[in-house]
């Protein structure tokens, strides 16, 4: 990333940002400022940062939302990103926000537009898979984002570890690449899901599963679950993966399983292309 540009990728949890050889990242999400604004933030941990209200900082993701600095609008599919950057919203001197995308009355997405931005211009393809704690599926024509679905699948796995008897009482996980395979072979078979959580503990429970390795059942479940329900309403042959590289790993396994090729794109890269290109674009 060039030093004269800001890029910040302000989430729910993290804030995350790179200048240079400068990065950032702290836990203050929007939905964690325990009672500071966002400007206070930015004020505190990114503005030092410039030399000038000449150095531009592009802001996406979760900060654009109600819950952020400003609500910025969400623009409806289908739709060219190229058109991303005739749509910024200005909420300091030369400090502008990335709009969301939707399918109006479906679906919506914050900072996964940036991404995907920069992984079409990186990795072209027809469909785009970004894990995390939303999961989208992102379906592109002629070189339009035609619609998207969301899968719930890092959230789910969250939840049901920290508040569910699923996760209660164990002890530190450790990586586990048999347990995660095999809750992954369950997923594949059954989307639904629903019958299949509770066998995680029953498992355990009954000695079948290591007490350290629930965590792993459980992420490859969930995985093979969302990958067998999405290509049933998306049947592809080909994706690209625009995700960290742990996540990339699991989710490569999983689409070798169900006999799909996945190519991979670093999600921090996709990012920085994509708030790269739309500056550029907006010069």
């Amino acid at each position: 990333m060039n030093a004269d540009l800001i890029a910040v990728d302000w989430g729910s949890t993290h804030l995350r940002a790179w200048q240079g050889e400068k990065t950032l990242n702290l836990p203050l999400g929007v939905s964690r400022l325990d009672g500071r604004s966002p400007r206070d933030i930015f004020d505190r941990h990114i503005a030092p940062w410039r030399e000038s209200p000449a150095t531009p900082v592009m802001m996406a993701g979760m900060i654009g939302s109600d819950a952020g600095w400003q609500a910025v609008p969400y623009l409806p599919c289908p739709l060219s990103l190229q058109t991303l950057s005739a749509n910024l919203c200005e909420v300091a001197e030369n400090v502008w926000i990335v709009p969301g995308l939707k399918v109006e009355g479906e679906n919506v997405m914050r900072g996964e537009e940036t991404q995907l931005l920069g992984a079409m211009q990186l990795s072209p393809a027809a469909c785009y898979v970004m894990p995390g704690t939303h999961s989208k599926w992102v379906q592109v024509a002629n070189g339009q984002v035609t619609g998207f679905a969301t899968a719930m699948t890092g959230e789910l796995h969250h939840l049901l570890m920290a508040h569910s008897l699923i996760g209660n009482g164990l002890p530190q996980q450790i990586d586990d690449d048999s347990a995660f395979r095999e809750g992954l072979a369950r997923g594949l078979r059954s989307p639904t899901v629903v019958s299949e959580l509770f066998r995680n503990r029953a498992a355990r429970v009954l000695g079948k599963l290591p007490a350290t390795s629930v965590s792993d059942a459980l992420s490859g479940l969930l995985i093979g679950a969302e990958i067998s329900a999405m290509l049933a309403t998306c049947p592809v042959k080909t994706v690209t993966l625009v995700a960290s590289a742990a996540l990339a790993s699991r989710y490569q396994t999983a689409f070798t399983a169900a006999h799909v090729e996945a190519r991979c794109v670093s999600g921090d890269r996709a990012f920085l292309q994509g708030i790269r290109s739309i500056l550029d674009e907006r010069r």
